[in-house]
């Protein structure tokens, strides 16, 4: 097997050229990238890989909690909250609400992550139930939980809101347990994507570790 081109960390920032020397003839490397050098915002181990292949690469090791994120105010954190979902390996992230969302934030990363839509809340806890999900909710409402002294489920949906209004009462209803971040300033909340990319890391340190 051809040894991949290691890149410094320096040109790592702003991608890499053309392949030096003799083309590998892996499968899952992209002609095109090759030839042109790849420019993409992707980690070292995909350089070079055509998408389809690092979508494939990622199946296999996706974590078992789901993200989903309701979508009344094509809020603009939206799409940082995918980038973190794929960064932390989230198995799907679920728009509820308007089919439409902000994908600036995003940094075309929604390319290499599992996207669903549904309507309306009532018919994302029907899917949740049929894929025995719990509902976590992040908001910091009467009634929640901790973060700190919360035990996530290992197979789950963490659900957000959106800036400034949080989760629907609707949601907040449907949710098997609601878990806020414990904050020690003044500012009322934290950022919906920062809430979002600390809750995902939470997952990670109770399951992965």
């Amino acid at each position: 097997m051809t040894e991949p081109f290691n890149p410094t960390p320096e040109l790592s920032t702003h991608g890499v050229g053309p392949w030096p020397g003799d083309l590998p003839e892996e499968p899952f490397y992209d002609p095109e990238l090759l030839e042109h050098g790849d420019t993409r915002n992707v980690i070292d181990r995909y350089r070079y890989w055509s998408m389809a292949a690092i979508v494939a690469d990622l199946d296999e090791k996706r974590h078992p909690f789901h993200v989903a994120i309701e979508n009344w105010q094509h809020d603009m954190n939206i799409g940082s909250i995918v980038r973190s979902a794929n960064a932390f390996a989230a198995d799907t992230v679920h728009i509820i609400g308007r089919k439409r969302w902000n994908k600036r934030g995003a940094m075309v990363t929604d390319r290499y992550q599992h996207v669903l839509h549904h309507p309306d809340v009532a018919a994302f806890v029907a899917w949740a139930a049929g894929e025995k999900l719990p509902i976590i909710a992040i908001d910091n409402v009467p009634g929640s939980v901790i973060i700190e002294t919360f035990r996530f489920p290992e197979r789950c949906v963490l659900l957000f809101g959106q800036e400034g209004p949080g989760l629907s009462g609707e949601a907040i209803a449907a949710a098997d347990a609601v878990v806020e971040i414990s904050q020690f300033g003044s500012t009322r909340s934290i950022n919906a994507s920062a809430a979002a990319a600390v809750t995902m890391h939470d997952w990670v340190l109770q399951h992965r570790f």
